[in-house]
């Protein structure tokens, strides 16, 4: 037997040949080109899926989370603050309605992003009555407000203060599971390219 039925003899057994065919070096290079391309085309269809930022920011807008707000107040007198997370709970008072919110750190769409470790709990209070029915435990929301100061709370058997933020009528959002999912699609795909020999 000669050395090359020898060698095609070794593959046809499952020894692997030290170098790949023509035909074999084309198609990975083909492999690794598409797989190239669907890590840069996927970011930018996903950014241009996403929903636009709610609220303008600017100057004025102050980054702190409301741990930061409540651990130093008078660090940010009157401060606009651009807030969001999971709804806790719905008062509603004489002739304004509060609600608790555990915060979250906000994407570029400004929805919370609730796989990060929450930033602090805050109250939102708007002016008339809100149907606490609307914003039910568990619900997403996102406010453009001012710091108005602090309260301290009972949670529990503790006492927490929590940053107190007026949010006038409509600098307010409720995300809806579908607003929540985009530009976070939930799906895989693979690209495969066969040699016929």
């Amino acid at each position: 037997m000669n050395a090359t039925r020898r060698r095609a003899g070794m593959a046809d057994f499952g020894y692997a040949r030290e170098h790949p065919t023509a035909c074999e070096a084309f198609a990975m290079r083909i492999r690794n080109l598409a797989r190239l391309l669907a890590a840069v085309a996927l970011p930018v269809a996903i950014a241009a899926c996403a929903p636009a930022p709610l609220y303008k920011t600017g100057p004025e807008i102050v980054n702190a989370t409301p741990d930061q707000v409540a651990g130093s107040p008078n660090n940010f007198p009157q401060a606009q603050l651009i807030w969001g997370g999971e709804v806790i709970g719905v008062q509603n008072l004489a002739d304004h309605t509060r609600i608790e919110v555990l915060a979250y750190p906000l994407d570029s769409s400004q929805r919370p992003r609730l796989k990060e470790p929450a930033t602090g709990r805050f109250m939102a209070e708007m002016p008339g009555f809100l149907e606490p029915m609307n914003f039910p435990k568990g619900s997403l929301i996102t406010v453009r407000g001012q710091f108005t100061g602090t309260q301290a709370e009972a949670v529990g058997q503790a006492r927490y203060i929590y940053p107190m933020v007026f949010v006038r009528n409509g600098d307010f959002h409720r995300w809806t599971p579908e607003e929540m999912r985009q530009g976070h699609p939930n799906i895989s795909f693979g690209v495969g390219v066969g040699v016929i020999r």
